[in-house]
């Protein structure tokens, strides 16, 4: 299964089809958070995504070094989950990183893992343009990372309605 990149949209049920499908793999479990509680919403929301995995995924906050977290965690004996790729990339323009060279880097990283990743995505790029500079930026730059992180996963699956549909089934 070595990369699966889940997108869709809000609420779609990317966060429970990556659960299970982590939970077909035997071995240990890991769940690379990068969200971070900046507001009481989303302190909710954690804790609700906490609730939902339950005890059988040891969780490691990365809400920036995802690349760094995913070297010390992925193998061949287990499974790990990223979610979500948007929040990191949220952080990482908040940050005022390269986002260019971090995409590069964790497409790099995930062509050559030695183990299984899961990965949560959001489509961002179907709806109404941006008004704002900074949303066209965030829109272009979740675009080119689904992009570059889609061509080097074995699968990817968009989410519509709770069901995922596969745009690039598993190869070899």
């Amino acid at each position: 299964m070595h990369g699966v990149l889940i997108v869709g949209g809000a609420r779609s049920g990317k966060s429970r089809r990556a659960l299970q499908l982590a939970r077909e793999i035997d071995g240990e479990r890991v769940f690379i958070a990068t969200a971070e509680p900046l507001d009481a919403e989303m302190a909710k929301r954690i804790a609700r995504h906490r609730a939902e995995r339950g005890a059988d995924f040891r969780t490691v906050e990365a809400p920036l070094d995802l690349v760094g977290a995913l070297q010390a965690e992925v193998s061949p004996t287990g499974v790990v989950i990223v979610d979500c790729l948007t929040l990191w990339l949220s952080n990482c323009m908040r940050d005022g990183g390269n986002v260019r060279v971090w995409t590069r880097a964790l497409a790099a990283f995930l062509a050559a893992a030695s183990g299984p990743v899961v990965l949560v995505s959001n489509e961002v790029g179907m709806g109404l343009v941006p008004e704002t500079r900074l949303g066209r930026d965030f829109r272009d730059a979740q675009g080119e990372l689904n992009r570059e992180v889609a061509a080097v996963c074995r699968r990817v699956e968009f989410m519509v309605a709770g069901l995922p549909l596969s745009v690039k089934p598993a190869t070899g």
